[in-house]
């Protein structure tokens, strides 16, 4: 029983040194709480730059539902100005940055998706690139949460040779940006967004 005390007592008052100085905080010292990551609205500025840029893109899908070249192109530079100048640093509720630097990302790949549009020789590819543009759009109100106005997420079926595709509107009625005037009100209402009701 004496070969074994010593290192019984050795090992007791190393682990009683462990938790003293190594087991954490006293209890009688408190532990600042963590905020969890939150989301508030966010600011009129934002609010107002998001509402531009929505009704930019918004102006590029009527230029589709009209099949109208020239108008796609005119819409395509004014929501590309739009989102380059959306005010995101205006974004309230990010203690991380992680919401910011997301926004950045779908900014730039619809300016990205907009130079492509402008370059392309046909309504069709035009309309391949918006919709891209249409998904980084939806990915970034959902992303912002924006509380302006309700939006609608809108899908054809049969576009891109029944492959697919959406579409973001302000109002429930379809009016397909993907066939114009010869499936005008083919579609269906897939999603919506409205982050003003809390």
């Amino acid at each position: 029983m004496k070969k074994y005390g010593l290192p019984a007592v050795v090992v007791l008052i190393a682990v009683f040194v462990s938790l003293y100085f190594f087991g954490g905080k006293k209890k009688t010292e408190k532990e600042p709480k963590k905020d969890p990551l939150t989301i508030s609205a966010n600011t009129g500025a934002f609010n107002e730059s998001f509402t531009e840029a929505l009704t930019a893109y918004l102006s590029l899908k009527e230029a589709f539902v009209a099949s109208d070249t020239a108008k796609a192109n005119k819409a395509a530079l004014g929501l590309s100005l739009k989102a380059d100048s959306l005010k995101i640093d205006d974004i309230k509720g990010d203690t991380t940055g992680t919401i910011k630097e997301t926004a950045r990302f779908y900014v730039g790949t619809i300016s990205a998706s907009i130079l492509t549009l402008a370059s392309a020789k046909n309504i069709e590819a035009k309309r391949k690139e918006f919709e891209t543009i249409t998904d980084a759009v939806w990915s970034l109100t959902r992303t912002v949460k924006y509380s302006g106005v309700r939006v609608f997420y809108q899908y054809c079926p049969m576009a891109f040779n029944n492959k697919g595709a959406y579409w973001i509107s302000d109002k429930r009625e379809i009016r397909n940006p993907y066939f114009g005037n010869k499936m005008l009100t083919c579609g269906e209402v897939a999603d919506s967004l409205d982050y003003s009701r809390k």
